[in-house]
């Protein structure tokens, strides 16, 4: 599952590169960055509560 999520989340990043997705703050091709910093901050906010004992 950990190396799925990562190849999920770069093929979304490619269609959205393609064709963008239309989610809400998705409308242009350059923002597809925003798949990303979501990501890194998702992980983040996963290793604060795992180091924090949640």
């Amino acid at each position: 599952m950990t190396k799925i999520l990562p190849l999920m989340l770069i093929l979304i990043m490619a269609l959205h590169i393609i064709k963008p997705l239309g989610w809400p703050g998705l409308k242009k091709r350059g923002d597809f960055w925003k798949i990303a910093a979501g990501a890194i901050l998702a992980m983040f906010a996963l290793v604060l509560l795992g180091h924090a004992g949640y």
